[in-house]
């Protein structure tokens, strides 16, 4: 019997022909999110499931799966949204998709960072409203960048691709990571590692780069923006419920912090209203990975784990090596 995976949503292409030449594929191609009732029912009928943020992979899923499902392989670097305690009791291996987009997502960090600090979002609206009538030494009035002082929240792959970026701009570094004591990039670099409250305090930046825990959840609440500067900016490109929306909203609207730029949400789509009603935000829509090149090596990274824990092999990038055991 031919070996079978299911997409949850298209991916690009070659991903999806590295799975065709290996096993009998099927794809959403609705391009949209199944149902979690249409995630439960898939997960019973095949091999492999390669997911995306957007799906809930849960307990329930997972019991659907057992005995057939041998790996769900999740195309992303995060996998917040797959109970991988629930997958490892039901022998079925979970994968993701790490270091592909480091690099990307610190790009995009810096450019939200870069956007925000000089208002590039509002100038475009500015002008495309026909508000530009000349030049003015008040007009559109931002913030400096370099020589200033950058804290960055998770200083894994990415916070510290992030804050070799900032070298250029002559930053002082400070970093916050409860896992990570030392680094020989921190040493590097002269990055210097602190509290979270010192972080807060001393940054004029304040990245956040940390992944979704339940110890992480609204890590970045109204008590921690109350610790920053008035003049400090925050951006987040990890996930969304590490800040607290409605207290930045608040903090935002009130001038506890010069302003912000995200690309992830709590409850994506969905935006709090009180980030829309701001002048002084930069939204984007989850889109820190969304290069061609990054996207498609996603893709195939996840196909390559499919194809390996298929074969019998150790997929790449087991998240849960214990189900091996």
């Amino acid at each position: 019997m031919a070996r079978r995976a299911y997409v949850t949503r298209v991916i690009p292409q070659p991903g999806i022909d590295l799975l065709h030449e290996h096993l009998d594929v099927e794809v959403n191609e609705v391009d949209a999110p199944l149902s979690h009732e249409e995630v439960v029912q898939r997960a019973g009928s095949v091999e492999a499931l390669v997911t995306l943020l957007t799906d809930r992979v849960d307990r329930e899923v997972l019991e659907a799966g057992r005995g057939s499902l041998k790996i769900v392989a999740n195309v992303a670097v995060g996998y917040d949204n797959i109970d991988v305690p629930a997958a490892t009791e039901n022998g079925i291996m979970i994968s993701n998709t790490p270091g592909v987009l480091t690099d990307t997502t610190a790009d995009f960090a810096w450019a939200l960072l870069m956007g925000i600090a000089r208002r590039t979002a509002e100038g475009q609206e500015f002008l495309k409203a026909g508000k530009f009538k000349g030049w003015g030494i008040m007009m559109m009035l931002g913030e400096d960048v370099y020589g200033k002082t950058l804290g960055i929240v998770g200083f894994g792959r990415i916070g510290q691709a992030l804050a070799k970026r900032a070298t250029g701009f002559d930053m002082r570094l400070l970093f916050y990571d409860p896992v990570i004591q030392s680094s020989p990039v921190a040493d590097e670099l002269g990055a210097t590692r602190v509290d979270l409250d010192t972080l807060l305090a001393e940054s004029d930046f304040v990245s956040v780069h940390t992944p979704l825990l339940p110890e992480t959840h609204h890590l970045i609440g109204a008590r921690q923006l109350s610790a920053m500067k008035p003049t400090a900016y925050l951006i987040n490109t990890s996930r969304g419920p590490v800040v607290d929306e409605a207290a930045l909203a608040s903090a935002l609207k009130s001038n506890v912090i010069r302003g912000a730029a995200l690309d992830v949400f709590e409850e994506e789509p969905k935006v709090h209203p009180g980030l829309l009603e701001v002048d002084n935000v930069l939204l984007t829509p989850h889109i820190a990975s969304a290069s061609t090149t990054t996207r498609t090596r996603m893709a195939t990274m996840a196909a390559e784990n499919v194809i390996a824990a298929l074969d019998g092999r150790r997929p790449p990038s087991l998240v849960n090596p214990e189900v091996l055991d």
